[in-house]
């Protein structure tokens, strides 16, 4: 028997209050039909009894407190999917809007996703390669990892997000079996049309599946966009035994909107006003990231956030850095001196990379040189802290090689252009090019062993 509940108890911005609403439960979606004979739907956010408070996806705008009819549906929401959604660009709620008509589904699935049994996953181990030195090199990004990139207002962190997907790839069976789903959330109208544009102009949109939520798009819109991002990998991944790289740009808007949602559910704000909950809220996205037993594939997550006034310490940065397995730091100071990527290495991270790297996956020393390149630039800031106190002529000889040496690091392997794909092996070998700046006796991070082999002395210390 179909029920329709008629009349609005409540409205308060995006959401409606109804009474006497019986057989209900939480996040199923619900039809409303106006006045007009239009139809909107909205989801459950919130039960008490009999009352159920909705988040109508449109706005509440024309909607009457009398003659409004509601409906349950019975179901969650739900995402259309199909191998053929690769190559599509759809808005924040999984819909279309290339002008490619619709996806006809193979099957639909919760977007919120199923529980997964701990004991079924897989460790992450193999990487992707991103044709960018650093993060090859010194923060490696493993599949089925979640590494987030913890960037600035105005720094160049969409260009890095569009040179992942244009450079990405996996080194076994030629690189097949593996896509990219982009995620925006927030971004302006400007954004959204680089992104769509750089895709199609470097050739990659045939692997891309992408979903944009725009700024001016409704915040629940906002908040559905990384779940049908996840519904989509996950679905690919797991029943296509793709390797999915998910990139979610920007986590800071989508906490915002969540913000925003909570304020107007009159629920107790926490820290700068975010929910309570937005740590299992991001935990519920960023959990969603992993290999499970049975499928071949994986699904890693690059969520990109921009920290306000470039503070770490903020809770959307705070919070995502306890759940997930590294990070990727921008500096702005970097980026002052005209260096792209502007990567800052030593707060850089990557938990996993350990056991994705070395013989069999890329080379033996891979490792070493990983922890004398930490090692040494570590060793070229305090030279150069220093060096502003007592100036560099007053150095010792030793402390001057290590400011030649950071400031080759910077400008020949941090930096690359926007367009320059290095493989693993450029990346490893400059590494140990640069390394040959400094003295044999300074590489103490090394096996002797591993030295005799691949150390070089720079030309100049002959």
């Amino acid at each position: 028997m179909v029920l329709d509940y008629v009349g609005v108890k409540e409205i308060n911005g995006s959401l409606i209050v109804l009474d006497g609403v019986k057989g209900a439960f939480n996040e199923e979606i619900v039809d409303i039909r106006l006045e007009n004979g239009t139809t909107r739907q909205g989801r459950i956010v919130q039960m008490d009894g009999e009352r159920i408070v909705v988040q109508v996806f449109e706005s509440t705008k024309n909607i009457s407190l009398v003659n409004t009819k509601t409906r349950l549906t019975g179901r969650p929401m739900e995402m259309p999917l199909s191998k053929e959604i690769i190559g599509r660009i759809l808005n924040g709620s999984g819909k279309p809007i290339d002008g490619l008509g619709d996806i006809y589904p193979v099957k639909k699935a919760n977007i919120n996703g199923t529980p997964l049994n701990p004991v079924s996953r897989v460790y992450p181990k193999n990487y992707i390669n991103t044709g960018i030195s650093t993060i090859d090199t010194l923060i490696t990004l493993i599949r089925g990892q979640k590494l987030p990139i913890f960037s600035g207002s105005g720094m160049k962190h969409n260009e890095l997000a569009v040179q992942i997907v244009r450079q990405a790839k996996i080194a076994d069976e030629g690189g097949k079996g593996f896509c990219v789903v982009f995620a925006a959330m927030g971004v302006k109208n400007d954004v959204a049309d680089y992104f769509k544009r750089s895709f199609e102009e470097f050739g990659v949109m045939n692997r891309v599946v992408m979903l944009l939520n725009l700024a001016n798009d409704p915040i629940i819109e906002r908040i559905l966009t990384p779940k049908c991002a996840l519904t989509v990998a996950e679905y690919l991944a797991f029943e296509h035994d793709m390797q999915v790289l998910v990139i979610m740009t920007d986590m800071t808007s989508y906490a915002e909107a969540l913000r925003e949602f909570s304020s107007s559910k009159g629920e107790i704000p926490g820290r700068k006003g975010f929910p309570g909950y937005l740590y299992s809220d991001l935990a519920s996205l960023y959990e969603r990231a992993g290999m499970v037993k049975g499928s071949k594939g994986s699904v890693t997550q690059i969520p990109i956030l921009t920290m306000p006034n470039d503070d770490i310490t903020h809770p959307v940065p705070d919070l995502t850095g306890y759940i997930t397995e590294g990070q990727i730091v921008l500096s702005r100071s970097l980026q002052g001196q005209g260096i792209y990527p502007p990567i800052d290495v030593l707060p850089s991270l990557s938990r996993l990379m350990k056991d994705g790297i070395g013989e069999g996956y890329t080379r033996a020393e891979h490792q070493d040189l990983a922890n004398q390149l930490f090692s040494s630039y570590a060793k070229v800031i305090d030279a150069r802290s220093l060096a502003s106190v007592i100036g560099a002529e007053e150095l010792s000889p030793i402390d001057k090689k290590y400011l030649e040496f950071g400031d080759a690091f910077e400008k020949r392997f941090v930096n690359q252009g926007f367009t320059e794909n290095r493989t693993i092996e450029q990346s490893l070998d400059l590494g140990w090019e640069l390394l040959g700046i400094l003295p044999k006796s300074e590489l103490d991070r090394v096996d002797d062993a591993v030295l005799d082999k691949f150390y070089k002395p720079a030309e100049q210390d002959k």
